[in-house]
C-alpha cells in the first residue's frame, strides 16, 4: 500500500503551487506530466500495486484521486483568476489616479470602467480620456518579467524564469474597444478617437515596443503631447453625456454576461 500512495501523495503536494496560476500554466504542467518519464515510472509502479489491491479497494482509490486533482485544479484556477483580476484592479487604479490628477488641472474629462453594448454582445473598457485635443481609449495591463511583443501578432508572451504565458495582445483586444466608441460618437471623425495602452507594474519588454503601448511613467507627457484633433468645450460635454447615457450599469451580472460573451466568442476569458 505504502508504495502505491506515495507518489500519489507527492503529486498532490505539487498541485497547489501549480495549480495557484491561470488555466494555461496549468495545462502547460498537466501536459508536462503527462509526458515525463517520472510518470511512466509511477503509472508502471501503480498498475503493480493495482494488481495486489482487491478490485474495490482500487476503484475506490481511483476514483478519490480523480476528485483530488479536480478539486485542486479548480481550486487554483479560481485562486488564479482572483489573483489576476486584483493585479488588473491595481493596475487600473494606478492609471486612474494620475488621470484624475490632470483631469482636475484641465478641461479632460476622464471615465473608467465603461461597458457598452456592441454587435452582438458587449465590450468592457478601462479608461476613456475626452480632451479639447483628442479622445483616448485606453488599455491597462499589469505585468511582471519579460514581455515579447510584435503590434502585428494576436498573442504576446510572458515569461518568469522558466514560466510561459501567452496572452491575447492588448493592441488588438482594444481596436474593439476602440470601434465601439466610434461607433456611439459618430458625430466625431473616427481618426479623433484612438487607441492607448498602459502596461504598469515591472514588465520589461525584451522586443521593440510596439506603437501605441507606453509605461505608466509616460502617461501624462502622452496625453499632453496628442493632437488627434480640435474639439469645442460644448463637444467633450456632448461626447461625456453620450457615453453616460449608453453604458451599463456596473453589476456582477453586467461583467458575468461580458465574461459569457468572450468564452462564447473567443474561447477565452479576458
Amino acid at each position: 500500500m505504502n508504495r502505491l500512495l506515495a507518489p500519489i501523495i507527492l503529486m498532490l503536494m505539487s498541485l497547489p503551487a501549480r495549480a495557484d496560476s491561470t488555466g494555461n500554466d496549468l495545462s502547460h504542467w498537466v501536459t508536462s506530466l503527462m509526458s515525463s518519464k517520472e510518470l511512466s515510472r509511477w503509472v508502471y509502479k501503480t498498475t503493480s500495486s493495482f494488481s495486489e489491491l482487491s478490485l474495490e479497494l482500487t476503484v475506490t482509490i481511483i476514483v478519490l484521486l480523480g476528485l483530488t486533482i479536480i478539486t485542486s485544479l479548480g481550486f487554483g484556477y479560481i485562486q488564479g483568476r482572483k489573483r489576476k483580476y486584483k493585479e488588473e484592479n491595481q493596475g487600473e487604479a494606478a492609471v486612474r489616479k494620475q488621470l484624475i490628477t490632470y483631469c482636475q488641472k484641465s478641461t479632460a474629462h476622464l471615465l473608467n470602467n465603461v461597458t457598452l453594448e456592441y454587435k452582438d454582445g458587449t465590450t468592457q473598457i478601462d479608461h476613456i480620456l475626452i480632451t479639447q485635443n483628442g479622445i483616448i481609449v485606453i488599455e491597462t495591463k499589469h505585468y511582471s518579467g519579460w514581455l515579447f511583443a510584435n503590434e502585428k501578432q494576436k498573442q504576446w508572451t510572458q515569461v518568469i524564469f522558466k514560466w510561459k504565458n501567452k496572452f491575447q495582445s492588448p493592441i488588438f483586444q482594444n481596436r474593439k474597444h476602440v470601434q465601439a466608441v466610434q461607433q456611439l460618437l459618430d458625430f466625431i471623425p473616427k481618426e479623433q478617437i484612438q487607441s492607448l495602452v498602459v502596461f504598469t507594474g515591472d514588465a520589461e519588454f525584451k522586443t521593440e515596443v510596439p506603437r501605441g503601448v507606453i509605461e505608466l511613467n509616460q502617461l501624462i507627457p502622452y496625453v499632453d503631447s496628442i493632437r488627434f484633433g480640435s474639439l469645442s468645450d460644448n463637444r467633450v460635454q456632448f461626447c461625456v453625456g453620450r457615453l453616460e447615457c449608453q453604458r451599463l450599469e456596473i453589476t456582477a451580472i453586467t461583467d458575468v454576461e461580458h465574461q459569457e460573451y468572450l468564452e462564447r466568442k473567443f474561447g477565452v476569458v479576458d
